[in-house]
């Protein structure tokens, strides 16, 4: 199956049965595909003794542990093809993964994320603030996680300011101009957890208690990057959402959930407070003591798949991250799939959400 076939069905339309059959084929054929052009995962497969052609069902498929991109270079491309270097977030001194991605792989994430996003936010571009400083973005051939989900993200801003300055101070003046000559119109915000709490919310509050106030009622925000700094202050997610309410008027807030590894497949937060799947991948909850699938309502590591990833073995991928299915196919808000949420890092596993790797660096 082409994966231009997959773009052409609405991200959520699709029940979990439907799904299913699409992405077995699909994820099937990249298997056989990322055996015969990486030479690493092929000796990974052997060693487990998996046989392609045995398997029926996606579910069944070998999945790799997201660190093992920390150990090897894994890509199923000549060197020659590979356009653009991706690293995940990490602290000083740990290891960052490293996806190498070819002109095809690129072009497809990013049709994707567009895909997906533009079913919470409409297909119009619209004003864009990044709450984050312009330093970030730097080298473009090999960015980190934080850049690349900027420049992600930036595709939906028609015209875009950054909100902080390279010494993370919010840019008052600038913010107030921008929010006067876009008066009226749905503005997008879109950062980081941790910052905005950080260097956003915080500097909003200070000044309204200063008797300045910043209205940005018809905004939406979409934030992602982890949580865990932000729950260690005691910092939940309905607190976030209430304080930002507060502060600003804000309540149009959507947290996604997505990593590096699978950049372009985000799991978007609905306006019921839940994670979706969309057609492009699924989230499959595996038990701890033996890697079976847990069933819904029960906590487990997350594996995650992906139809996108051509240019490296990423399609199946075992997370360190702990959650739950909540639901398939019944989510109030109408889309069709499953849902989930995040419980947090597994135990031991090392810090790697944008948020959270720039909290733990700021200590």
């Amino acid at each position: 199956m082409k994966f231009e076939e997959i773009l052409d069905i609405s991200p959520y339309s699709l029940n979990q049965e439907e799904k299913s059959a699409l992405l077995t084929e699909r994820l099937v054929e990249l298997t056989k595909y990322h055996q015969e052009n990486c030479l690493e995962y092929r000796r990974m497969l052997e060693a487990m003794g998996v046989c392609v052609s045995n398997i029926h069902d996606y579910k069944q498929l070998p999945f790799l542990p997201v660190r093992l991109f920390k150990d090897l270079e894994l890509k199923s491309v000549a060197d020659e093809e590979i356009v653009k270097t991706m690293t995940s977030s990490g602290t000083t001194g740990q290891a960052v993964s490293k996806i190498y991605l070819n002109r095809n792989t690129a072009s497809n994430q990013q049709k994707t994320m567009v895909k997906i996003v533009q079913e919470f936010t409409g297909s119009a571009r619209m004003p864009m603030i990044i709450i984050d400083c312009p330093s970030v973005i730097k080298n473009r051939a090999m960015f980190s996680a934080r850049g690349a989900g900027i420049l992600g993200f930036s595709m939906f801003g028609a015209k875009k300011i950054y909100a902080l300055d390279d010494d993370m101070r919010l840019d008052t003046e600038g913010l107030e101009h921008f929010l006067a000559e876009h008066s009226g119109k749905k503005i997008l915000l879109f950062g980081f957890t941790f910052m905005i709490w950080q260097h956003f919310y915080k500097e909003l509050l200070r000044l309204k208690q200063e008797g300045k106030v910043f209205d940005l009622s018809q905004c939406v925000l979409i934030h992602g990057g982890g949580w865990k700094k932000l729950v260690s202050q005691a910092v939940s997610h309905d607190e976030f959402h209430k304080r930002l309410y507060d502060v600003c008027g804000l309540k149009d807030i959507h947290d996604y959930y997505g990593m590096v590894e699978q950049t372009g497949c985000i799991y978007m937060e609905c306006e019921c407070g839940h994670l979706h799947v969309s057609n492009f991948s699924d989230v499959i909850i595996r038990r701890p003591i033996d890697f079976s699938e847990a069933e819904i309502g029960e906590s487990g590591i997350i594996q995650v798949v992906s139809t996108i990833p051509e240019s490296y073995p990423g399609h199946s991928l075992l997370t360190e991250d702990e959650g739950e299915i909540l639901g398939i196919d019944d989510c109030p808000c109408g889309r069709k799939g499953k849902y989930f949420k995040i419980n947090g890092r597994l135990k031991n596993a090392e810090i790697r959400g944008c948020s959270d790797t720039y909290a733990d660096g700021i200590k």
